[in-house]
């Protein structure tokens, strides 16, 4: 069983227990989530595509994480400019219990 949903503006190619993350959603750890936003949906060769698809992922928030730093340096030759900024993007992390 396979599925694209579309979660937080992206799409992401999810399978029955696998565990991925996402970009922060709202909820506590251990919350039950639902993806009603499916794209694509594969049921052991039976696949349905746009509007045919009537599939709903369940997930489960089991964290809520930082990514690493991503540093951003600019700089203007000859000038004497020099900025450097940084951050660090929230992601989600998310078991996906079902695909019904």
């Amino acid at each position: 069983m396979l599925a694209v949903v579309k979660i937080a503006g992206q799409q992401f190619k999810v399978s029955k227990d696998q565990t991925l993350y996402v970009p922060q959603i709202a909820g506590n750890a251990g919350d039950k989530v639902e993806f009603a936003d499916v794209l694509m949906f594969d049921n052991n060769g039976s696949l349905s595509v746009g509007d045919a698809v009537k599939a709903v992922v369940k997930a489960e928030i089991i964290d809520h994480l930082q990514g690493d730093k991503v540093i951003a340096f600019k700089m203007k030759r000859r000038k004497g400019f020099r900025k450097k900024l940084g951050h660090r993007t929230h992601y989600t992390k998310i078991r996906i219990n079902d695909i019904a």
